[in-house]
């Protein structure tokens, strides 16, 4: 996967926009509008229409933009954000893995190094990590090829109903409730009972085999993503 490509010599600001519309149009790619880039990159509307229309317009066009239609990535732009998305959990990995950083300060640093590291330094930290599949978030590596696995799981604050699950991932955006979450021993692949839900002040868990209930809020249950056990 080509790494370093310039659009008007500024290889982490594209590199952001290719991100956020992946992540943005989901499983079904679909096309993202400028508010929601807008707000998921908090930049002024006029800005994303600007960089829209030049990641269009470059020779290898990067994305595909239509006004008042949105937009999508194009097979190159789409290659480029998942190589980028592999180098930025590869690095979480090796930082907490290796170098012991705690979770709550990988994803900013990875965000820092993601734009820059060579392909023999993402194979060599591949290599030592036994090729994960997942970071410590539980979020898929997509592989060299550009693939990443898809994984059917739903919010916890989508709960409506009691009943026991697996903690598929835990999101990076935010590193204090991120701090919460660890501290509450919520982690990927651990097992948590939702034993009163749908409750506008949050929800009554516990996880593992401790039997002993703790309030989760509703803000914090946005953060965790589960997959319900089924008999």
């Amino acid at each position: 996967m080509p790494a370093g490509r310039r659009v008007n010599g500024n290889t982490e600001s594209v590199d952001n926009y290719l991100k956020a519309i992946l992540m943005l149009g989901g499983r079904e790619e679909s096309r993202v509008t400028i508010k929601s880039l807008s707000e998921h990159l908090c930049v002024a509307p006029a800005s994303v229409t600007n960089m829209l229309q030049k990641l269009a317009a470059a020779t290898a066009s990067m994305v595909e933009y239509e006004r008042h239609r949105g937009v999508q990535l194009s097979p190159a732009g789409k290659r480029r954000a998942l190589e980028i998305v592999r180098h930025h959990r590869l690095i979480e990995t090796f930082l907490y893995e290796v170098l012991d950083y705690p979770l709550e300060e990988v994803h900013e640093e990875a965000e820092r190094l993601e734009h820059f590291i060579s392909e023999r330094f993402e194979e060599r930290i591949a290599a030592k990590l036994g090729n994960p599949k997942i970071d410590p978030h539980g979020h898929s590596i997509p592989t060299i090829e550009g693939e990443m696995a898809a994984r059917e799981s739903m919010l916890l604050a989508d709960v409506v109903r009691d009943g026991t699950f697996v903690i598929d991932s835990v999101s990076d955006r935010d590193a204090h409730n991120l701090r919460l979450i660890e501290a509450c021993g919520i982690a990927p692949g651990a097992r948590l009972k939702v034993r009163k839900s749908a409750s506008s002040e949050g929800y009554s868990v516990s996880v593992g085999r401790s039997s002993k209930a703790f309030d989760l809020s509703r803000e914090v249950a946005q953060d965790v993503r589960i997959v319900r056990l089924t008999k």
